[in-house]
């Protein structure tokens, strides 16, 4: 059976046959040493056809469909001339071989050509790839490599471009930079204190905010120095005038050593950088915030933002947590120990990330692996209803919040759930009404907006007048009286125009109104006319039979 090669490159589809193939056996080994010698590779395998792209735009459209798995129009052509017809009800007596198997399903499904992709195929096509430029005699030393590093900017390019998670990228970048600083804070808050301890060991205990505590180090300096006199500021920071008074007084009494004013330059700077780096962890927790509700805002109303974020991250996208089903959504995060309970025949886990969320924390130890299916039940809902909606609403979440809350009174006080179908049609009904609303809320404010710009033309137009009619230096009166004089005539005429007009149409519904009551009256008249000759006819036929009668 005869082997055929297919070959996509950056500058067109090749087509390659494969001689001599029972000779080696189909060893892979044998084609391996056979790959790297030209004149033993160029016995086995030669070139029958080459199609070469038309444009850059052609190769990349090509190159998109190959990655997807799919047979252009093209392709299908190039293979159909080059290839030997298969007859109906015929097995073929050759084979293609091709690098990628979902383009060859495709390639048997459409045309029938029977395909194969193993490792025999992918050594012969590994030397077809060392050896392409001598198989074609037209092309130039460097021009593959161009074409190459073309093709590969312009579909990394288009990979980028249309990526279309590229939105859920900044919330999974958010919060993992928010992850990182939350250690970085951590760690340099705890290394603020203790460098600080050395100088003031007692304010350790009276404050327990890290943050606090920088801002403390920070306008302390040096303890010796701290009075009454700082005591409004030290409430302005603490909150409270009794530690306020504490800290002063632990400052008389310290039993912390002195330090030099550059060591307390180098706490005070810091203590400085600590501060700023919890700023911009408050500044980054907004943006993630407002990001998730823009994203994801069923998702985010339903489990919270943290927790909805880290999920997307975890998964990779949406687009990919929406397809998950809910038992894998349930243990998202808990990989390793799913691994190790199916390798110890254990217990699998329960929950993954989704046990940071309030819901299960609320649940008795008992109902926990209950909650948290359930609860991974209307994340996935809610994932989906954000990815493929095309309006952003909170209402799902806010119903699917209220179902979860049900079912916690249930698991505690026994009271019974509504239905998911009641709940999901009473979302439908407010997400439509709340539609309805924005729709109302929108016209009158588009109708203030029409009236205004009315006003606005009308103000310009009389502005306009006004200083039209504004008197000028150089004989303004004599101008004035011609132009009143002009808007004069031009009212006589138009009262003139709408007069006549007003009588036509008045003669003209005069004159239809008059011949309608003509043809009314003819027509009564042609009506009276027949009938006095219908009574004289069948007087006459009286007549007539009392005659006949007589005789």
């Amino acid at each position: 059976m005869a082997l055929f090669l297919l070959y996509e490159t950056s500058s067109g589809y090749s087509l390659f046959l494969a001689n001599g193939l029972d000779e080696i056996g189909q060893n892979t080994e044998a084609v391996r040493n056979s790959v790297l010698d030209l004149n033993r590779f160029g016995k086995a395998v030669q070139l029958t056809a080459f199609h070469p792209f038309e444009s850059a735009l052609d190769a990349l459209n090509q190159c998109n469909s190959v990655s997807e798995g799919i047979m252009t129009d093209e392709l299908r052509n190039f293979l159909e001339l080059n290839l030997p017809k298969v007859k109906e009800g015929k097995k073929a007596k050759f084979s293609l071989g091709v690098a990628e198997p979902k383009v060859g399903s495709h390639i048997f499904e459409v045309t029938k050509i029977p395909c194969q992709s193993n490792e025999f195929v992918h050594e012969l096509l590994r030397g077809v790839r060392l050896h392409f430029e001598r198989f074609i005699k037209d092309l130039k030393p460097g021009d593959l490599e161009k074409a190459q590093l073309g093709l590969g900017h312009s579909y990394s390019r288009a990979k980028v471009k249309f990526n279309v998670n590229r939105v859920d990228n900044m919330v999974i970048q958010a919060i993992f930079l928010l992850d990182t600083l939350d250690k970085d804070v951590n760690s340099f808050a705890m290394r603020v204190r203790e460098w600080y301890s050395w100088h003031f060991p007692e304010l350790v205990k009276i404050v327990n905010d890290n943050y606090i505590y920088a801002k403390l180090a920070k306008f302390i300096d040096d303890k010796s120095k701290l009075s009454e006199d700082k005591l409004p500021a030290l409430t302005d920071i603490l909150g409270d005038e009794d530690k306020a008074k504490e800290v002063v007084e632990a400052a008389k009494a310290s039993m912390g050593q002195d330090l030099s004013p550059i060591d307390l330059i180098n706490v005070q700077q810091f203590a400085q950088r600590v501060m700023d780096l919890s700023e911009y962890r408050k500044k980054l927790h907004e943006y993630l915030i407002t990001k998730m509700n823009d994203i994801a805002p069923n998702l985010a109303s339903l489990i919270g933002e943290i927790v909805g974020a880290r999920l997307i991250s975890h998964a990779g996208s949406l687009t990919n947590l929406a397809k998950c089903p809910s038992s894998t959504l349930q243990i998202l995060g808990a990989e390793k120990a799913l691994f190790r309970a199916l390798k110890t025949r254990g217990n699998t886990p329960k929950y993954g990330l989704i046990f940071h969320s309030s819901f299960i924390g609320r649940a008795s130890a008992r109902n926990k692996g209950r909650m948290a299916r359930y609860l991974a039940n209307k994340c996935s809902i809610a994932s989906r209803i954000d990815c493929f909606s095309e309006s952003g609403t909170t209402v799902f979440g806010e119903k699917l919040r209220e179902q979860v809350e049900e079912r916690l009174d249930f698991y505690d006080k026994g009271v019974a759930p509504r239905k998911n179908i009641d709940v999901m049609k009473a979302a439908i009904g407010s997400a439509k009404n709340k539609d309805t609303a924005m729709e109302i809320e929108e016209s009158p404010a588009v109708a203030s907006a029409k009236k205004s710009k009315k006003k606005k033309s009308k103000s310009d137009t009389a502005e306009n007048g006004e200083a039209e009619d504004k008197p000028t230096v150089n004989g303004g009166a004599a101008e004035d009286a011609k132009s009143e004089k002009k808007r004069k005539k031009e009212k006589r005429k138009l009262d003139q125009e709408q007069a006549v007009e007003k009588s036509n149409g008045t003669d003209r519904v005069d004159a239809d109104e008059q011949n309608g009551t003509a043809k009314k009256k003819k027509k009564k008249s042609k009506d009276r006319d027949r009938e006095e000759l219908q009574d004289a006819s069948a007087m006459k036929k009286k007549k007539k039979k009392s005659k006949g009668e007589d005789l």
